[in-house]
This record gives structure tokens, sequence and C-alpha cells, in this order.
């Protein structure tokens, strides 16, 4: 018999065991995949609300712990435009609301001015003009229209007062799908913040370098000590939400691969205490003791690779379906890619062979007298 059909029938002898214990693997591994999936996925979508309107500068309050409740005064806005190798700048008021009617609790708001080349990105499924609607107005993305079935001309309450839904918006953003969009003016008064935004979205003349850019940056922070110029990748990846986000997703998943090391251990422990005779014999016949060490974590290798397939589909089916589900669509968006299924595999790998170091040693360690004996 081959050493690779040995290692098969090994794990075929035992099948509940065998099952019982692919299934904790693969638990394991899909829990990584998923976690990562929906941490990248978070990112991408955090990312997603500056790449869609192709920005390349994100200006926020220096020294401020979370940037996206950080005020930053109006009139730098102007300032900046007039900037040399700065081509727009626009300010954005970030702010939380809820349509209590529709049951809908903590919605991103976005403040925009309705003149804004900000608004123009946006892909309007209906719109009433501005001129048409003197009173309080706001846009909806698609994913919340849909989420809580309201269109173009009703009206909803946010803090007891009426508001027109002026338009139901389309974005290359998952994140502004699902949010609301007022004019920056009224949400300034709504949430007693005149004068101020949360950012400051800039993009830079076509013939800006990245070298160029820096200099943009020191130009842009030179206007007022206050402000914090960044480029988006760099605001993206340092906001404290986000690196939450991933530290949590870690934590979590280590949780679940230790659990997962236990159980690999544990039954491949118990494999090679049934087979101390068949090991001996082996040893007996002329095996050395890095053959059966290899065989004992060939074994465990094997039902590693084999969890990490089968939880990578089980991360993409499961996270697929949760973002489908009306409750967080639009919000969670897991991206599931190759190098998060590579993550998964080599965490699998890694699971299997710490849960075969020691069987492995033990096995190794029987002499044929001893075992043959026993």
């Amino acid at each position: 018999m081959r050493f690779s059909s040995l290692v098969l029938k090994n794990l075929t002898r035992r099948p509940s065991r065998t099952l019982l214990t692919l299934i904790a693997l693969t638990m394991a591994v899909a829990a990584v995949v998923a976690l990562r999936g929906i941490s990248r996925g978070f990112t991408d979508s955090f990312a997603g609300v500056y790449q869609s309107h192709s920005v390349d500068i994100v200006v926020s309050r220096q020294g401020t712990a979370d940037r996206l409740s950080s005020s930053v005064g109006q009139v730098a806005v102007a300032k900046i435009e007039s900037l040399q190798g700065v081509d727009k700048s626009a300010g954005v008021l970030l702010e939380t609301l809820s349509l209590e009617d529709q049951q809908v609790y903590g919605i991103p708001t976005m403040g925009i001015a309705e003149d804004s080349w900000l608004r123009q990105d946006f892909r309007w499924r209906d719109q009433i003009a501005a001129d048409a609607t003197p009173e309080r107005r706001v846009s909806l993305g698609i994913h919340l229209a849909d989420r809580v079935g309201l269109s173009v001309g009703e009206r909803v309450k946010i803090f007891e007062d009426p508001f027109m839904v002026a338009g139901i918006f389309e974005s290359g953003s998952v994140w502004e799908n699902g949010s609301l969009v007022m004019p920056l003016k009224q949400l300034q008064s709504l949430s007693d913040r005149n004068g101020q935004v949360t950012y400051i979205n800039v993009i830079v003349d076509a013939d800006v370098g990245s070298n160029d850019i820096q200099a943009v940056l020191a130009d842009i922070q030179a206007i007022d000590s206050r402000l914090h110029a960044m480029t988006t990748d760099k605001f993206v990846d340092t906001d404290t939400r986000m690196q939450i986000a991933s530290a949590m997703a870690w934590m979590t998943s280590i949780i679940a691969l230790a659990i997962g090391a236990v159980g690999t251990l544990n039954t491949m422990m118990t494999s090679v205490l049934e087979r101390t005779r068949e090991i001996g014999v082996l040893r007996a016949v002329g095996w050395p003791k890095r053959r059966v060490i290899g065989m004992i974590v060939s074994e465990s290798i094997v039902l590693a690779m084999l969890a990490s397939i089968l939880g990578a589909i089980l991360a993409i089916v499961t996270t697929g379906a949760l973002s489908r589900h009306p409750a967080v669509r639009g919000v969670l968006v897991p991206s599931i890619d190759a190098n998060t299924i590579l993550e998964g595999t080599c965490l699998a790998v890694l699971i299997g062979l710490i849960g075969a170091i020691l069987p492995a040693k033990r096995a190794a360690s029987v002499t044929p007298t001893e075992a043959l004996r026993g």
C-alpha cells in the first residue's frame, strides 16, 4: 500500500470522528474567512464613499480622535479650492438620524450643498427640482428607499418635523446607497452646527503627480493649523473605526482557530492511541521515526485542506445571504477575495500542524516492543 493511500485509509477508518473534526475545522475556517471578508468589505465600503467621487484628499480637524465626528469651518472650503494644484473642493457634514415612523434608526446622513459637484456624481432615479419644494427636503439612497418603502413626493418625520422626499439616488458607494442626503444648510440648522462641516473632499488637478500632492497637503495645512489633510487611502487606512473592525475580526478569528486546534489535537491524539500496535508494527518492519511523524502530520494536513475548501464555500454563501437581508443591505458588503481565502487556508494548515505536533511525537516515541506488548 502506498503512503498516500495509507493516510486516506486512516482518515476513513473512523468516519464519524473524522467528520466531526472536519466540521469543527470548517467552522473555524469559515469564521476566519467570513470575519476577514466582512472587515475588508467594511473598509472597502468606507473607501468607496470617496472613490465614487474621485476624491484625492480628505481634510478633517487636527487632533480629532474620531475623524467622522470632526468639525471644520466651512470657510476653509473656498480657501482650499483657491490653492494651486486644487481642482475643486466640497464640504460634507455627517450626522446620524432616524426615521422613527418607519422604525429605521441610525441612518448615516450627509449634508451637501445644493450646488455641490458631489451631487452631480449621483445617478438620480427620480428627483424634484429644488425650487419646486420650498419646504424641508431629503433624498434617499436606493437601498434605504427600498428598505423604508418611500418614494419621491412622500413625507417623512425627523425630530417630529416633516420633510419631503425630494429624490432617490444611486451611488457607486454602497454606503451612500443606504444613506440620507440633505442640503448642507438644512442639516447644519437641524444639528445646530451652523458654518461647520465634518470634512472637506478635495480633487487635485489632473497634472498633479504623486510627488506633487505632498506640496498640496502642506499648502492646505498652512491655511489653518487646525486642518489635517491626508490622501484618501491614508485617511481610510488610519481611521479608528477601520482599525477596530480589523482588530475585532482577528481577535474573534483567533478564538475560533484555538477551538479548531484543540479539536484537531484531540482527534489526532486519540487516533494515535488507538493505533499504537499498528504503529509498532510499522516501526518493526523498518519505518523510521520521520516517516511515522509524516503520516500523522499528513492526516492532519489533509483534514485542514478539506476544511479550508469547505470553510471558504460556507463563508461565501453565508455572508452573501446576510448581505441581501433588508436589515443590513447597503451596510454589510463582504469582500472575500483570493487573499482572504488564502489567509484562511494558511491558518487552517497552521491549525493542522499545531494539532498534529503532540500526536506525531507520541507516535514516533513508541518502540516496536512496547507497542506490541501493549
